[in-house]
């Protein structure tokens, strides 16, 4: 599952040239079914962010719904997973955040994020030495994808701290430099391990193994810089949501009540996900993925007294489940990430709207009708209704 440094800027490259064709592409290998005939095909990233899609496959949901459903296909990288949707081979998948923006408003794909998938579930993962974020000037930190929660979060942090960010490392920083360095997320524990980066930020379980292996320490949970922040998101062909209302509805329908189940079934849901569970779903040890699942009071204790978690009156979950994607924190998306520096073409950030992009990138039709069947917004923890304000202090 690992792969090198170079490799993964290279898949961000792939990833920048087959969003530039984007607007070609998706016609050519668009799945023939029609109705409710058409399979559910899903494609992911074996990290926690997939977590109820897994578990929708694994309680048989699709199929309670009346779909038929295929063995959900594991992809390396997110490129991967990209250019299989564009094919139609895959019809359903889960993505960061800031790519579906980048997809949807830099190239102009036709799909759009119809539920959140997870909230939290992301950590800044740091070497024992490293007492505070200023002790990262001058040193490497590793980041899963530039479009990504993980870099909008880091550098928010990086920049309270006065430290800069240098996206092309040098040979030697300055002191208040801060050179964030691409890498597939398997290799960040052995990177850190090897004194070759001070810290990677990335999604779970990557956090949690590290931890349990001595390689390094939480210095700070991305989800007390960001309450709630979602991290993956689902996203579907805009052909399937506009010609297979029906279809799309139960794949939603699916989606929430794992999402619901897993939020009373945290320790089953590791099992079921572990490397010896059923589906073989994830190369984790049942161990790990408890970690970030299920609850722990003492390591709760553990994280404000370190000050990984500094914010006692926001959400302590490691990960959460909630699935309407509020559309003030796709606004707060495209406004944090227009002060984001990334690799590659943005300009399309500074001249898009934040309250259009959440109405454009978002269709909340079929998860708002199924959160309702599901017993509404508390039955998941959200006393607040429909709209909220986003909390985000680094």
């Amino acid at each position: 599952m690992g792969f090198t440094i170079d490799v993964t800027r290279r898949e961000f490259l792939r990833l920048s040239a087959l969003l530039t064709g984007a607007a070609v592409l998706p016609q050519s290998g668009f799945a023939a079914e029609t109705g409710t005939a058409q399979p559910v095909r899903i494609g992911y990233l074996p990290i926690t962010d997939s977590s109820p899609l897994l578990i929708a496959h694994a309680n048989k949901l699709f199929e309670a719904e009346g779909l038929s459903v295929e063995k959900p296909r594991m992809f390396r990288s997110w490129s991967q997973v990209v250019e299989a949707f564009m094919a139609g081979q895959v019809n359903v998948v889960h993505l960061l955040s800031p790519i579906t923006v980048w997809a949807r408003f830099g190239s102009k794909f036709p799909a759009r994020v119809t539920a959140w998938n997870h909230m939290a579930g992301s950590g800044l993962s740091v070497a024992h030495e490293i007492a505070s974020v200023n002790d990262l000037g001058g040193k490497k930190v590793g980041i899963p994808f530039w479009y990504s929660i993980h870099n909008v979060v880091l550098q928010k942090i990086l920049r309270k701290a006065n430290l800069r960010i240098v996206t092309t490392p040098k040979a030697v920083l300055d002191a208040d430099e801060v050179a964030l360095v691409v890498m597939a997320p398997a290799d960040m524990g052995p990177a850190l391990a090897q004194k070759s980066i001070a810290g990677f930020i990335v999604a779970e379980p990557f956090n949690a193994a590290a931890e349990l292996k001595n390689i390094g320490k939480i210095l700070r949970f991305t989800s007390d810089v960001w309450n709630n922040h979602a991290c993956c998101v689902i996203f579907q062909h805009q052909k399937d949501l506009d010609e297979r209302p029906e279809w799309s509805q139960k794949v939603v329908n699916a989606i929430v009540k794992a999402q619901l189940w897993m939020r009373a079934h945290r320790a089953e849901s590791a099992t079921l996900l572990a490397e010896d569970g059923v589906g073989r779903y994830t190369p984790f040890p049942r161990p790990v993925l408890e970690r970030v699942l299920a609850p722990n009071s003492d390591l709760e204790a553990q994280y404000f007294a370190t000050g990984a978690n500094i914010h006692k009156n926001w959400n302590h979950e490691r990960i959460d489940f909630q699935p309407y994607p509020f559309p003030s924190y796709t606004q707060a998306l495209v406004e944090a990430l227009r002060e984001t520096v990334v690799e590659g073409e943005n300009a399309f950030l500074q001249t898009l709207d934040p309250v259009f992009a959440a109405k454009d990138l978002v269709d909340e039709r079929f998860v708002r009708k199924a959160v309702d069947n599901a017993g509404g917004l508390q039955a998941f923890g959200v006393t607040g209704g429909w709209e909220r304000t986003e909390l985000i202090e680094a």
